[in-house]
C-alpha cells in the first residue's frame, strides 16, 4: 500500500508532468486546510496575514476572503501601497519603520492611501524624519502603529530572550511615546504591535535536541507570563492617551497562546499557510506542508548519489543548517554534509538516491516561507493531481521590496 508521501509524490508528477523544473508549487488543499486551522486556533480573534510570508497577490487575496481574516500586515511601505491601490486589501499595516521617501510623499498626498496604510513606530525621530519628507500642514493625517518590544529581559538586560527589534520595552516608555505621537499635529496613534518572536518564530522541539526543546520551552513558559502582564501595563499606559483601534500580536507559532492575552485584539499569521521546515519543530500546532518546488535530476555521480540542477535556495536568519532547503519526495533522501545545497547543482543522498534516473524529480521545502518566492517568477496551483492555476509571485510582477 502506497504511503502519505508517495500519494502526494505521484499526484505533484502527475499535476507537473507537463513543467520543467525548476518550480514551485502550491497544494490548494493543504493551503486551505492550514488557513482554516489557524481562524480555529485564533478562537474568534481577527487574523492579519503577513505578506512577507505569502508574496503572491492572488494568495494573499484567497486567504482575505476566507472568514476569520480581515486584514494585511506588509512589510514595507512601497509594498502597502501597492496592495492597496491593487485593491488586496483596505487596511494594511507596515511590520517596520521606513525611510523611503518617495514612498511616505505618496502616502501623504493621497488621503485614500493615508486611510488605508498604518506606518510603525517606536522612535520620535522617526516622526521627524516623516514630517522632514511630508510636512504635516500639507499632507493628510498618517495612521501610526507602535511597536512594543516583546523580548524577555532578564539580570536588568544581561540576559536577552528574543529578537531586537524596538527600543520601547516598558509600559512607561510606551506611554511617553504614546504622548509624544499624541501631541504632534498631522499623525493619529491608532495601534500597538508586539511581536513575541521568541515564542511565535522559534520551535521548542527541536528533531534530535531534546535538552534544548526543554530549555526552550521553560524560557517560553517564563516569557509569556512576563508578556501577559507588561503588554496588557503597555496598553493601559498608551490608551491613556489615544482610542486604540487595535492591539496586534503573535505569530503562526503562538496563535493560540497570543489568543488567551486579554490584551491583544487581533493576531498576525502568515507562514503556517505554506508550512515551511521550520515549523515541523512546534509541538502545539504543526501545518500541513503545501509549499513545495522541484528539481531536476541531471547525473549521477555515483550509484548511491543523484544530483539535481539547483536547489540552493538559502533562507535568512542564522547560518545553519535549519537555513536549508529540505529534499522531501521521494522520502529518503538527505543533502551532503560537505556541500549542502548548491547554487548551481545539489548532490543527494540516502535510501531513495540510487533509484532515481536522469530526468526525476525531486520535491523541496523550503525552510521560511515567503522567501521561495523571491526564486520564482509563478506559483503553479496544485488541486488533486492538476494544475487548476498560475499565480504571478512578487518577483513575477517585477515587485522586489527588499
Amino acid at each position: 500500500m502506497a504511503t502519505d508521501s508517495e500519494n502526494l509524490r505521484h499526484r505533484l508528477d502527475r499535476a507537473t508532468a507537463h513543467l520543467d523544473p525548476p518550480y514551485a508549487v502550491v497544494d490548494l488543499g493543504a493551503f486551505d486546510a492550514n488557513a482554516a486551522a489557524l481562524v480555529d486556533l485564533a478562537g474568534g480573534k481577527p487574523l492579519r496575514v503577513a505578506s512577507k510570508s505569502v508574496r503572491s497577490r492572488e494568495l494573499i487575496a484567497r486567504t482575505l476572503a476566507r472568514p476569520g481574516w480581515h486584514a494585511v500586515m506588509a512589510f514595507t511601505l512601497p509594498e502597502a501601497i501597492w496592495l492597496v491601490r491593487s485593491g488586496i486589501s483596505a487596511d494594511v499595516l507596515v511590520a517596520y519603520p521606513t525611510v523611503d521617501r518617495g514612498a511616505l510623499a505618496e502616502l501623504g498626498a493621497d488621503p485614500a492611501l493615508a486611510d488605508a496604510i498604518t506606518l510603525m513606530v517606536d522612535d520620535p525621530d522617526q516622526l521627524d524624519f516623516y514630517e522632514t519628507v511630508s510636512p504635516s500642514g500639507h499632507r493628510s493625517e498618517l495612521r501610526i502603529c507602535l511597536d512594543l518590544d516583546a523580548s524577555w529581559r532578564l539580570l536588568g538586560g544581561r540576559l536577552h530572550v528574543g529578537v531586537r527589534r524596538s527600543p520601547v520595552h516598558s509600559a512607561r516608555a510606551a506611554g511617553r511615546l504614546a504622548a509624544t505621537v499624541a501631541r504632534r499635529p498631522g499623525f493619529r496613534l491608532v495601534g500597538l504591535m508586539s511581536y513575541e518572536a521568541q515564542i511565535a518564530g522559534l520551535g521548542d522541539a527541536p528533531p534530535g535536541r531534546a535538552a534544548l526543546g526543554t530549555a526552550i520551552r521553560l524560557a517560553q513558559r517564563g516569557s509569556y507570563r512576563e508578556l501577559l502582564v507588561r503588554r496588557s501595563a503597555a496598553v493601559a499606559a498608551v490608551r491613556e492617551h489615544a482610542d486604540l483601534e487595535f492591539v496586534n500580536g503573535g505569530g503562526t507559532g503562538s496563535v493560540a497562546a497570543t489568543r488567551a492575552d486579554p490584551a491583544v485584539t487581533e493576531i498576525t499569521a502568515g507562514s503556517g499557510l505554506y508550512g515551511p521546515t521550520l515549523f515541523d519543530a512546534y509541538r502545539a500546532w504543526r501545518p500541513t506542508p503545501a509549499a513545495f518546488f522541484a528539481c531536476g535530476v541531471v547525473r549521477r555521480p555515483t550509484p548511491e548519489l543523484a544530483t539535481v540542477l539547483g536547489g540552493g535556495w538559502i533562507a535568512s536568519g542564522s547560518a545553519d543548517r535549519s537555513r536549508l532547503p529540505r529534499p522531501w519526495l521521494p522520502a529518503g533522501l538527505s543533502l551532503l554534509g560537505a556541500e549542502g545545497a548548491g547554487e548551481v547543482q545539489t548532490p543527494l543522498t540516502g535510501a531513495t538516491a540510487a533509484q532515481l534516473r536522469i530526468g526525476d524529480r525531486v520535491w523541496f521545502r523550503h525552510a521560511k516561507s515567503g522567501e521561495l518566492c523571491e526564486r520564482v517568477n509563478e506559483l503553479h496551483l496544485v488541486d488533486g493531481d492538476q494544475v487548476v492555476a498560475t499565480v504571478s509571485t512578487y518577483r513575477g510582477e517585477g515587485r522586489a521590496f527588499l
